[in-house]
């Protein structure tokens, strides 16, 4: 995502940009919202959803982010396979889907949540602290999350609830 959108300039650290990406998916989530669908954030996803509802992200977590208990968040293949814990909130959607409160999850990603969006709530972290769940509440089915659930559903009884979760609210 183009930090401009967050009021941050572009970092050497910060990775490629595609505005025009940027500028489809925003028109899209709004449209979305507007409407009340269902809206399911994978990885760049959640970072959209916080983006354009008024949160930042960090650029580059290993850059900008120090903390005491680090937390693999860029693996390497198989992507399939765990890299972190992830602590779910219970009495969240996220949970309801899930049903287990702590679940291993894959993880690609060199940004993340810095300061969470107003409207959203956080519903899942990792040991390390930063965010990997999120809901909108005031709507039917908002839910991203940080992990890519497509990698490992095979695997993965949560991760495959997750998905079918979405596809069965889409298709009402």
């Amino acid at each position: 995502m183009n930090p401009r959108l967050y009021g941050e300039r572009q970092e050497p650290f910060c990775g490629e940009l595609c505005e025009e990406r940027d500028e489809m998916e925003a028109r899209i989530f709004e449209e979305v919202l507007a409407l009340d669908k269902p809206a399911f954030g994978i990885c760049r996803g959640l970072q959209l959803f916080n983006v354009l509802l008024g949160g930042t992200l960090y650029q580059d977590l290993p850059t900008q982010r120090t903390v005491e208990r680090t937390v693999l968040h860029k693996q390497s293949p198989p992507y399939w396979e765990p890299a972190h814990q992830v602590h779910i909130s219970q009495g969240t959607l996220l949970y309801d889907i899930i049903q287990q409160g702590s679940v291993p999850v894959n993880s690609y990603h060199h940004q993340g949540i810095k300061e969470l969006a107003a409207p959203l709530t956080a519903v899942a972290v990792a040991d390390d602290g930063l965010i990997e769940g999120v809901t909108l509440p005031d709507k039917k089915f908002v839910l991203a999350v940080q992990w890519h659930p497509e990698f490992s559903y095979p695997t993965s009884d949560f991760n495959f609830a997750l998905l079918k979760s979405f596809v069965r609210q889409a298709s009402r």
